[in-house]
Formats: structure tokens, C-alpha cells, sequence
């Protein structure tokens, strides 16, 4: 057990019970825990298994190969259309985990079945990503611009357009355009 989850789940104001008992069925199985994000990681080696994380109104048990393990009881959760590798498992109230424990070692043993054989995600390209019209005048207009974009790894160039497509309005993308295209000049990421 890691101090830093004691400490942290010491603390919680929301979800203590749930983020508990998720914790005493992930270190059942044998996974080491870490603390990393600000949240209670389990790890096989070096490699991220699970994660316990809270939200408003959930907490969940993620799993970062989800895609790839099997889901026969129909549970696992992509948390966006963008995510592409991991799901979730999420819960209301300590009941509905004390009901699927056993459900949930088996998805837990079966994600660490995927990690020792050596499982990959086969991720999207970047260039499978649709650029927002808004983002593409921007480097159709800007020779420089589109010099720095086509410069940054793919994870940056990926994490920009994610960026600037998720406003549901034309007016919020062309703000966070205009808002990033100093950064992207630079060569940074959007977190760097």
C-alpha cells in the first residue's frame, strides 16, 4: 500500500467508501500501487493497469488497455469518442461495487492477462483526425504556422486538434485557435 493514497483517501470528501473498497479489490489482484495523476494507480511492473478516479456524479475503476480486454457483462465505459484505449467501470454508491466484486477481479485479472502478453493499441494517426475548418484556414493562411504544427510530435499535433474541436461552436474553436497559435510558433504542446 502507498502512503500517498492513505494520505489522500484520508482525506476524500467524496467517494472515500467507494474509492476504499475500489483499492482493497485492485490490491487483491496483486498489482502494485502507485499514486500518480493525484490518483490511486495500480501497475504490473512499470506498466498502468487501473486507476481509481472520482467525478461529480461517479467514481470509477479505469482501465488503461480497456479496449482490448474483454467486456462480456457490457460495462466498460469510453469515457469520449476521443479516448481510444481506455474505459471505465462506473459506480454510484458502495453497494454497487461490494455487488460486482467478483466481476471486477475479472476484468482486472484480464487486463493483466493483456498487459503480460504484450498488447498494443493500435492508435489513430494523426493525420486521421479531422482538423477543424476554423484551425485549417488558420494554417492555410500562415506559412509559419503551419511550418511549427507540421514540427511537433504527433502526440502535440493530436492534442491540439482534439483541443480545438471539441467546442460545439465556431466562435469558442477560432478562440482557442487564436489563443494557441503563439504557443504552436514557439514549438510547445497545449500543456507545455
Amino acid at each position: 500500500m502507498n502512503p500517498k493514497v492513505d494520505e489522500v483517501l484520508a482525506k476524500a470528501k467524496t467517494w472515500k467508501e467507494e474509492m476504499q473498497k475500489l483499492r482493497a479489490i485492485a490490491l487483491s489482484c496483486e498489482l502494485h500501487e502507485d499514486f500518480k495523476w493525484g490518483q490511486p494507480c495500480y501497475t504490473l511492473g512499470k506498466t498502468n493497469v487501473v486507476l481509481i478516479h472520482g467525478f461529480k456524479e461517479y467514481c470509477a475503476l479505469l482501465f488503461f488497455k480497456g479496449a482490448l480486454i474483454k467486456d462480456p457483462k457490457g460495462i466498460l465505459v469510453q469515457q469520449t469518442e476521443n479516448v481510444q484505449a481506455a474505459r471505465q467501470i462506473r459506480f454510484k454508491n458502495i453497494q454497487e461495487i461490494t455487488k460486482m466484486e467478483s466481476t471486477l477481479k475479472s476484468y482486472i485479472k484480464e487486463a493483466i492477462k493483456v498487459e503480460k502478453a504484450g498488447l498494443k493499441i493500435d492508435f489513430k494517426k494523426t493525420e486521421e483526425f479531422s482538423v477543424p475548418e476554423e484551425f485549417q484556414n488558420q494554417l492555410n493562411k500562415n506559412s509559419k504556422l503551419k511550418k511549427a504544427f507540421e514540427a511537433l510530435t504527433p502526440g502535440r499535433q493530436r492534442a491540439y486538434i482534439l483541443h480545438f474541436s471539441a467546442p460545439k461552436q465556431s466562435k469558442t474553436r477560432e478562440s482557442r485557435v487564436e489563443k494557441a497559435i503563439p504557443q504552436i510558433l514557439e514549438g510547445k504542446g497545449l500543456n507545455d
